[in-house]
């Protein structure tokens, strides 16, 4: 990966980390506290979430969803694997698995 492409990286994550902080979340980029860890998901502070933050014009979804579940896996945390995805000029978009999706709606029905 080049420089270029990291440094998009993190703009991505602060930009999520931004939208999750007026959203009343106290988050941060996993790196610039724990470094660079390899099962760790790039934004902490969403307990039970592993996010995995993509800011693509063209992104491989399903590749981006399946980096998220391994690494949530890895962990052992039991945490549910999202990803939180971005084109230029666009909304933050969150995609997850829908049989999570059904898990926490049911939570917020009951």
């Amino acid at each position: 990966m080049g420089k270029y492409s990291r440094e998009k990286g993190k703009r991505g994550e602060r930009a999520f980390c931004s939208l999750c902080r007026e959203n009343g979340y106290d988050v941060h980029r996993t790196a610039q506290y724990r470094g660079n860890t390899g099962d760790a998901g790039d934004v902490d502070g969403l307990p039970g979430i592993h996010v995995e933050c993509k800011m693509v014009e063209r992104l491989n979804l399903y590749d981006a969803m399946a980096q998220s579940v391994h690494d949530a896996d890895a962990a052992g945390r039991g945490e549910i694997p999202i990803v939180a995805h971005k084109r230029s000029r666009c909304e933050w978009l969150v995609t997850m698995l829908a049989e999570d999706w059904f898990k926490l709606y049911r939570e917020y029905h009951s």
